[in-house]
């Protein structure tokens, strides 16, 4: 079921994290201090609006990246229910689009939680301060549509930023499969 990501309020902080990577490498937060923006996407490698985006969005990053954007993807499914969700997938899947960042596993679903992720994708960009600038849209593509994957919304949305200007709002939701809970954490990640 498709689902639209949650209102966040600017300017909130990154919450921290310590997460394995899909190759059993450790990140956190301040791994990626160094970088004047943080792209925090919540994806994962079953959910058909994610495999819409994943190539155009590796290109992206790649670019980003020479700009001084960090990226890191967290999978925060429930990989036992959804087994296409597990570390050997996710690896396959960076590789298949071109995904050049760390891809952490949320196992214990807390990382989610504490972003208050709603569907995969849904995107948050953190400013050199890491505070929240951008939570919203890749672009307005959706599977069937037929509207071209371009990632002009998360595009504009980082010129801003690396700019030092507002990104203005309201911002077009994400919108993407439900992230999928364990039913001892659901009732949590709508609280």
């Amino acid at each position: 079921m498709a689902v639209e990501s949650r209102e966040i309020t600017i300017g909130t902080p990154a919450p921290d994290f310590v997460l394995k990577s899909a190759d059993g490498k450790e990140y956190s937060l301040r791994s990626f201090a160094d970088a004047q923006a943080l792209l925090v996407a919540f994806v994962c490698n079953h959910c058909p609006y994610v495999k819409h985006i994943e190539s155009v969005f590796g290109e992206l990053t790649s670019e980003y990246a020479k700009k001084g954007v960090a990226t890191v993807a967290i999978c925060t499914n429930d990989a036992d229910a959804y087994p296409d969700d597990g570390p050997s997938y996710l690896r396959e899947q960076a590789e298949r689009a071109g995904w050049e960042f760390p891809y952490l596993v949320d196992e214990d679903q807390t990382v989610g939680l504490a972003y208050g992720a709603a569907c995969t994708p849904d995107l948050f960009v953190f400013d050199a301060e890491r505070k929240l600038a951008y939570h919203g849209a890749f672009d307005e593509s959706t599977p069937g549509n037929n509207k071209p994957v371009t990632g002009e919304l998360l595009r504009a949305a980082l010129d801003q930023i690396l700019a030092g200007e507002a990104v203005p709002t309201p911002h077009r939701p994400s919108v993407g499969c439900s992230i999928k809970w364990r039913a001892d954490i659901e009732a949590q990640s709508w609280s």
